[in-house]
């Protein structure tokens, strides 16, 4: 028995095979006709003395030699599929074999079987018409009479690798090995003939569909030759198949962007949408879709870094190391979302900066100051032109990563408009229980923004809505005292205005005094960003003085800031040495921080009607409502007095509006002092605001106001009992210098000021 192991397994399982008589030779020796041979197909190639039991398929064939012709072939008839049951080699390289006898299901109908061979003769006599060695192929073709020999016979050429010529041979039906055998056939002839002249191939349906398959089959083959010969020539389709497949997006990502690249590579380069698809694949694979590795932070590391970037802030620095101790004692990328509240210049943004750093990641800001469109926050539609994605994902993708630390600005001036509510839309972006499978219109698909740290800021919280506002912890930014601000002046704004303007230290001399001048008398803010305007245009003057004077050393002095920089004096309300009766201090906060104000009223000659300017808002209409009414009760006697004169109440300032729900106590007592006569002391201030019953509920913004009140040299201060807890947040040097007395209705208030009857 020969046993002949090929490496490339003709098709076949009965009929006729060829061979070229060296090969016997090389295993047997000689030739002998009638010898019985086994054909079985080795996975890979190997040479004989190294085969091993593994290296064959358990199924192949066997026959006879049947006959050798003079041109050097031999003729080998396969009668029998096998099966090889035992394997044994031996150290020579013999091979037994125990085999049995494969059994097929035949079903074959002999007269279609020869209508498909004579098909496909045909097709191949076409296709040799080709080439050289078509008198060739026509004496193979005279001798072939069934399918499966003339797969044999071509199956030398066939691109199909072993597992797929195997699990033919391995089907029992014959019906269904010729159809795979013809399948075979027909995409070689094709794959063939589109190589030779694309416009040559048959138009039946049928072969159609397999010229299809074929032109793909070539064109991937072909397209990698090219890739791996020229790098650099790497299509944007290709481009974008391999970042889709490298992106690590989730399921409905990869389907979609899938979508979309088929959908460019039907378009072509000269359809009107072909840019609008580029851009939207071009923005998906640059996302970062791929989850950050959760690291440990250094949390006296994170200290270091926000006190040297920060100066004060002591509770705000604070909870955000509370913060980040708790992401790494739970393993997360984030916490809860911090809302910072404050004036403008108080480190609310830049804090945000210090964060990130301290934290080790990337930083972005998204300014939300004006936006009225809510396709800002998820995104436009794809169908509108000129669609681009919204703030929050163009932040992601500007970023790099999926874990930024994102600084939402200005979320107190979010508006709405005819396009819709933008803070709506925030709702999902901040909600910890839903962002992880945020949605921007755009993209249409869901993203993962569950890693990010989300700080917003706001300078008041009385724009923003309470669903909004419920979905964050709010953080108050205080206003900076003058001896915080001289120290941040020193320390922080002062050297960098220095860098940037190219002067060195030894070149300008800018004494303490210099610096609590400007703050004192050329700012009027809570933050520094004023500040930071002065010492920038005082190191501007210092620049040109040095440039003139080269070598000589600038020495600043108070007379310069007026004269030599042109800074002028803010005006500042200061408390008069004494006050007509009717007049009262009041303090209140504005956006630049807190701020004393006077509430002025005046009897005269009328019918009992009430007069309010100083361009108020409704809530502090109201209060001048409430307290002429209280008035009224408190004084029964005086009640002749608002019957034959009008009231007028005058808040100075009229062009700046002003509202709020803490000036009722103020004008309560402003109208007792008018109707007793009795002034009020200009170094007494307060706030609060009254209801009905006389109650002084409790007031926001207490820090700065009692800055404002420090700061314009009042000396006692009236605030309601439920504020005194708010006095932690207030600096010491702030309380060491005023008296603050806590009240609980207006009685307490005119008692101690005894305003009687």
């Amino acid at each position: 028995m020969i046993i002949l192991p090929l490496y490339n397994m003709q098709l076949i399982s009965r009929g006729n095979m060829y061979f070229q008589t060296d090969v016997f030779k090389t295993l047997t020796g000689k030739v002998v006709e009638g010898e019985k041979v086994v054909v079985l197909q080795t996975k890979r190639y190997q040479a004989r003395k190294d085969l091993t039991e593994d290296n064959f398929y358990k199924i192949g064939a066997v026959g006879t030699l049947a006959q050798v012709s003079p041109e050097g072939y031999v003729t080998v008839n396969i009668t029998n599929r096998i099966d090889v049951d035992e394997i044994h080699i031996n150290g020579d390289g013999e091979i037994e074999l125990n085999i049995s006898k494969r059994n097929d299901v035949d079903e074959l109908d002999v007269s279609r079987e020869l209508e498909v061979l004579e098909a496909l003769k045909a097709d191949v006599r076409d296709l040799s018409s080709r080439f050289q060695f078509s008198n060739f192929i026509e004496l193979l073709l005279s001798g072939i009479s069934n399918v499966e020999e003339l797969a044999a016979s071509l199956s030398y050429w066939f691109n199909t690798s072993n597992e797929e010529m195997q699990s033919i041979i391995a089907n029992d039906s014959i019906n269904k090995r010729l159809e795979l055998m013809e399948k075979e056939i027909v995409e070689y002839v094709e794959v063939t003939k589109v190589t030779t002249d694309a416009n040559s191939a048959r138009e039946q349906e049928y072969k159609d569909l397999y010229r299809e398959s074929a032109i793909k089959k070539q064109m991937e083959y072909l397209q990698k030759e090219l890739d791996d010969m020229h790098p650099e020539n790497v299509t944007d389709i290709q481009r974008f198949e391999k970042k889709i497949k490298e992106a690590g997006m989730n399921e409905d990502a990869r389907k979609e962007a899938d979508k979309v690249l088929n959908r460019l590579k039907q378009e072509g380069h000269h359809s009107s949408e072909t840019g609008m698809l580029y851009d939207y694949l071009d923005f998906v694979i640059g996302l970062s879709w791929k989850k950050e590795e959760t690291k440990k932070i250094d949390l006296e590391e994170a200290e270091k870094i926000l006190d040297s970037d920060h100066y004060g802030l002591d509770k705000v620095k604070k909870r955000i190391i509370q913060q980040i101790a708790v992401m790494n004692l739970k393993g997360t990328q984030s916490g809860s979302i911090l809302l910072f509240v404050g004036a403008p210049g108080t480190g609310k943004t830049s804090i945000g900066k210090s964060i990130a750093k301290s934290l080790g990641r990337e930083y972005v800001r998204v300014s939300l100051g004006g936006v009225r469109d809510e396709a800002e926050i998820r995104g436009h539609r794809r169908t509108y032109i000129g669609a681009m994605p919204g703030r929050i994902m163009d932040a992601i993708s500007k970023s790099g990563v999926s874990n930024p630390v994102m600084v939402l600005d200005e979320i107190d001036k979010l508006s709405q408009s005819y396009n819709g509510d933008p803070a709506s839309a925030l709702l999902e972006v901040l909600d910890p229980e839903q962002n992880n499978t945020f949605t921007d219109h755009y993209m249409n698909v869901p993203y993962d923004l569950s890693n990010v740290l989300f700080i917003c800021t706001a300078n008041s919280l009385d724009t923003i809505p309470a669903p909004l506002l419920n979905r964050m912890e709010v953080i108050n930014f205080t206003g900076y005292t003058p001896d915080e601000k001289l120290k941040i002046a020193r320390e922080h704004l002062l050297p960098k205005s220095m860098e940037a303007m190219g002067i060195n230290e030894s070149q300008l001399n800018v004494s303490d005094e210099i610096l609590s001048t400007i703050i004192s008398d050329f700012t009027r803010e809570s933050g520094v960003r004023g500040l930071r305007k002065r010492i920038d245009a005082l190191c501007r003057g210092a620049a040109l003085l040095i440039a003139r004077n080269e070598n000589e050393s600038v020495t600043i002095t108070p007379e310069q800031l007026r004269g030599e920089f042109d800074m002028r004096p803010m005006h500042r309300n200061t408390v008069p040495a004494e006050q007509k009766p009717g007049v009262v201090t009041g303090l209140a906060w504005t956006a630049v921080g807190g701020e004393i104000l006077y509430i002025e009223t005046l009897f005269t000659k009328g019918k009992g009607g009430i007069t309010i300017t100083g361009k108020l808002g409704d809530v502090m209409k109201e209060s001048a409502q409430i307290a002429v009414s209280l008035v009224k009760s408190m004084y029964p006697d005086k009640a002749s007095l608002f019957e034959q004169n009008d009231l007028h109440i005058h808040v100075p300032e009229g062009a700046v509006p002003k509202d709020g729900p803490s000036a009722g106590i103020t004008m309560t007592t402003a109208i007792a002092s008018l109707v007793t006569g009795v002034p009020v002391k200009p170094t007494f201030a307060m706030t609060g605001e009254v209801s009905l019953r006389g109650i002084v509920s409790a007031i926001g913004g207490l820090p700065e106001k009692l800055m404002a009140a420090e700061r314009a040299g009042v000396k006692q201060v009236f605030i309601p009992d439920d504020n005194m807890q708010d006095l932690v947040d207030v600096a010491e040097e702030v309380k060491e210098a005023l008296e603050i007395i806590p009240v609980k209705n207006v009685e307490d208030v005119i008692s101690y000021l005894k305003i009687n009857q």
